[in-house]
């Protein structure tokens, strides 16, 4: 079903085309490569990371992807080689780190993808397994157990597992994290002779209605599942490239393997170097000369093209500027005079005798009655 290999310094594999290639990196391996614990006899349980990638270049090809869960679980290097890379030897570096001691090592896998005599098979049916995680489908008794329990429905010569997705790289969402959710996972097999009558029930009227209705189809085989796979059956999807036509719906977009967008060109290593100076003309020094040259033209129209006060005599009639005249020169001397003028308080504001008892009356202007200077009547006196 699929081809499984332990990790070792420089190891060759030799995996076929259009068949599932699963590569384990144990941790357990690697723990021989860093130093133990300070003490003696104590279990080394060291938090271990890797990294992968094809040599010379920054990552894995396209048809290969790697998962690893936590520093504390094995990692997996999976995907189903093309036809296109047939004969071509792929060496990918695998460097461990730990993560206690920050220790490397560093070993490398070399991948002969071998041709398949009858690839592609010419039935495909890809499932989507809702209570799965990506890395626990790889498991190769899991596997197992799935592709056995499709062998039992289908019937054929020859299966063959050709790839596995997580529902994540399809636009899936997150689980969360309650009740153990599971982000779902697509396996797609292919077989050699045409479908079952169990999995043609998803084309049935009733069971296409069910799917537009959000509701479970009817399958009488998915009780051979159900026991440890939990199938959702609208989103299976059967393709027969004996005809190039979908049988149920088209090949849902990703498929894993990423397009090929050619060799990796690194830069070099020596950068050459770069003149600035027409760069800090065009940013700072056209700008501001642009603004200097407005800021002259505003100054100019501002202070220099006033029409000052004897333009605006010129184009006054006289008569006018004579009346304006008038007028200033009066008000000056008006002003001049209440400044300089003292002018005594009226007698009807100073104090005199009441006529009747005697007394004497308070003048209405009692605050500045001391500061007058006229004399008293002659009959007050």
């Amino acid at each position: 079903y699929t081809i499984l290999s332990k990790v070792h310094s420089d190891r060759n594999v030799y995996p076929s085309a259009g068949v599932l290639f699963v590569h384990v990196l144990e941790r357990e391996y690697f723990k021989g490569e860093f130093p133990p614990y300070p003490k003696p006899g104590e279990i080394s349980n060291d938090p271990i990371t890797f990294n992968t990638n094809l040599m010379g270049y920054p990552d894995r090809p396209g048809w290969l992807r790697y998962i690893q869960r936590t520093p504390y679980s094995d990692g997996v290097l999976y995907g189903s080689p093309t036809v296109e890379n047939v004969g071509k030897p792929t060496v990918i570096e695998i460097t461990a780190y730990n993560r206690r001691t920050f220790e490397t090592a560093r070993h490398n896998l070399i991948i002969n993808i071998m041709s398949a005599e009858d690839f592609p098979l010419p039935y495909q049916a890809e499932f989507f397994i809702r209570n799965m995680n990506v890395e626990e489908m790889l498991a190769s008794e899991v596997l197992g157990d799935f592709l056995g329990a499709v062998k039992n429905v289908w019937q054929p010569e020859r299966l063959n597992a050709i790839n596995i997705t997580s529902a994540l790289d399809r636009g899936g969402r997150v689980p969360l994290p309650i009740n153990d959710m599971k982000e779902g996972v697509y396996v797609m097999v292919g077989a050699d002779v045409p479908f079952s009558s169990c999995l043609r029930e998803v084309e049935n009227p009733q069971n296409q209605l069910r799917c537009s209705q959000e509701m479970e189809p009817v399958i009488t085989c998915d009780k051979k599942f159900r026991t440890q796979f939990h199938i959702d059956w609208c989103k299976i999807s059967l393709v027969d490239n004996t005809k190039q036509v979908s049988t149920f719906q088209e090949v849902i977009r990703g498929e894993g393997i990423l397009p090929d967008g050619g060799e990796y060109k690194p830069p070099s290593d020596t950068l050459k170097s770069r003149d600035y100076y027409s760069d800090f003309l065009i940013t700072l020094a056209v700008p501001s000369a642009i603004a200097l040259v407005l800021f002259l033209i505003l100054a100019y129209i501002m202070c220099c093209r006033r029409e000052g006060v004897e333009k605006r005599n010129m184009q006054t009639p006289d008569i006018q500027l004579v009346h304006h005249s008038a007028i200033q020169k009066s008000t000056k001397e008006l002003r001049d005079m209440s400044k300089n003028r003292e002018i005594a308080w009226p007698l009807s504001t100073l104090p005199v005798f009441h006529p009747v008892t005697g007394e004497i009356v308070p003048a209405l202007h009692t605050d500045s009655f001391e500061n007058t200077s006229m004399p008293l009547m002659q009959t007050q006196q």
